[in-house]
């Protein structure tokens, strides 16, 4: 009896592991010709659509996702690929704020205020990705992010028919990132319920004409 629960407990295991890996493995293949860290191999568009994180870390230091996300949507905005940046993020909190920290970091480094457009309700990678689309009218945008992010948005993106590109930010040192990538593994399988489930964002909206 007991041999048999021990191997009805490996098979649950070796079956999750094997989900896993099948859904980080289709959505790396799926994304990798749409993403890149080379600028200059991705389309123009009118909007880039820059993922929200915390410029701190728990313990005061400066997140190296933050700064590496705001540096590349910097770049892109210089080098005439968008002509817009929506900075979408958690806004749960009135003493967390993640898309203006966003814009003020953006406009610190030189972007004009005027050419950024905060979204309040990106509670996640989902809702930036759809909102972009339902709320602020981008048919087709570039996703800032890093690498094993943007493959998960611009998966989710194109699943709901919106032509997405991604512009990898650098990623920060392998041992500071470890815990947030091996989390990236079950938002991905999360990602394939979602899609399954044809899951919707939280919040809705009226629409919001990005200016030209």
């Amino acid at each position: 009896m007991i041999k048999r629960m021990m191997w009805g407990v490996l098979g649950l295991l070796l079956s999750g592991l094997a989900v896993v890996m099948w859904a980080d493995v289709q959505t790396s293949r799926f994304s990798r010709p749409y993403i890149s860290h080379n600028l200059h191999e991705l389309p123009a568009q009118k909007v880039a659509l820059v993922l929200g994180t915390s410029p701190k870390l728990v313990d005061g230091r400066d997140n190296g996702y933050f700064n590496y996300r705001i540096q590349a949507a910097v770049e892109l905005y210089q080098q005439g690929k968008v002509q817009h940046i929506i900075v979408s993020g958690d806004n749960r909190h009135h003493t967390y704020n993640e898309p203006d920290m966003m814009a003020a970091a953006l406009v610190k480094q030189g972007v004009p205020a005027n050419k950024i457009t905060a979204d309040y309700a990106g509670l996640r990678t989902l809702d930036s990705v759809l909102r972009a689309r339902d709320i602020f009218g981008q048919q087709r945008y570039i996703v800032v992010s890093q690498s094993f992010h943007n493959e998960r948005a611009v998966y989710l993106a194109r699943s709901h028919g919106i032509e997405a590109y991604g512009y990898n930010a650098r990623d920060v040192r392998h041992y500071a990132g470890l815990k947030t990538q091996i989390r990236e593994y079950g938002a991905r399988v999360k990602m394939f319920l979602d899609l399954w489930s044809n899951k919707q964002p939280k919040h809705g909206g009226e629409a919001i004409v990005l200016p030209e």
